[in-house]
């Protein structure tokens, strides 16, 4: 674990394969077993989780970790959980109740898959067991207990109705309704930014309590990644293919749904990916060397393809 993380000789490509696989592992070990009652709900729960997905949150998480040589242990528990609490964002909003999407990391989603009850569990359960999961390990070390409570405050606000919850709601409400670009900001602000914010706190959170200028600087760079991350989505939602994707593809102006792509159009909106991407970078400087993997994944979440 600790090589995954701290191998700065390593090019992103290989670091980032490796973060993704400790990521799978973690996951696989903090999910319970299919041969766990209740044996559906638990392979339903893995189905979601396991094998597929970028891992962007795991490897903020990561990133962030290395700037205060964060200890293995907890950054561990914290990627799973964040992983965990966007698995169960993803069943949810795939469910005929909200978006009603039949493919999701190029396979059928919870619903289709298992049926609509289950899909609803493993959500559920999913959430429950991401704070299980922080919440356990070695607490022992001077300030370790309220460091984790903190990490457990903050991810539960990211998640929740004042972050990513709330951002759902408003999209649901939102559709066939013609925001502006502040109001479709303040959205996508809850909906993906708050828990790429939190993956960016928990990582740094892992290995110190953050003075006033550590803080601003990473939510200024969480900010920027956070709304990127949701400009490119919906650039590719116009341009991309399903195959492409892992998901159906144009299903955002299919559903009526106001995007970054239909009030500013496609040129304006990577030109908006790109300035945003620049802040990031900018936000970073104080940090020195050390933030070399958050660079990196900036430039990542923008320039991606799928």
């Amino acid at each position: 674990m600790n090589n995954a993380i701290n191998a700065d000789n390593m090019d992103f490509k290989s670091w980032m394969k490796q973060c993704q696989a400790l990521c799978e592992n973690d996951l696989s070990h903090f999910l319970p077993a299919t041969t766990t009652v209740p044996g559906k709900l638990h392979d339903a729960m893995r189905y979601a989780a396991l094998d597929g997905g970028k891992r962007v949150r795991p490897l903020l998480v990561y990133a962030a970790g290395q700037l205060f040589d964060a200890p293995a242990d907890l950054l561990s528990r914290a990627a799973a959980a964040i992983e965990m609490i966007h698995a169960y964002s993803l069943v949810h909003d795939d469910m005929p109740c909200m978006d009603d999407d039949a493919l999701r990391r190029g396979k059928p989603t919870v619903h289709v898959k298992y049926d609509e009850a289950t899909a609803l569990l493993v959500g559920d359960a999913l959430q429950a067991q991401a704070f299980l999961i922080l919440s356990e390990g070695d607490v022992s070390a001077a300030g370790q207990a309220a460091t984790r409570l903190m990490m457990l405050q903050l991810l539960a606000r990211a998640a929740g109705s004042v972050g990513m919850c709330g951002g759902q709601a408003i999209d649901l409400d939102s559709v066939g309704v013609a925001l502006n670009r502040e109001q479709l900001e303040q959205m996508h602000r809850l909906k993906t930014g708050a828990l790429l914010r939190a993956a960016v706190l928990l990582g740094a959170m892992s290995g110190k309590t953050l003075n006033t200028d550590e803080s601003a600087a990473l939510d200024q760079y969480a900010a920027a990644i956070g709304l990127a991350f949701q400009v490119v989505d919906d650039v590719l939602d116009a341009t991309a293919d399903s195959a492409t994707l892992g998901k159906t593809a144009g299903k955002d102006a299919a559903d009526n749904k106001p995007t970054f792509v239909s009030l500013m159009g496609l040129d304006a909106s990577r030109q908006l990916a790109r300035q945003l991407c620049h802040d990031a970078h900018a936000a970073l400087q104080g940090f020195g060397d050390k933030a070399q993997r958050l660079h990196e994944l900036a430039d990542l979440i923008v320039e991606r393809q799928a």
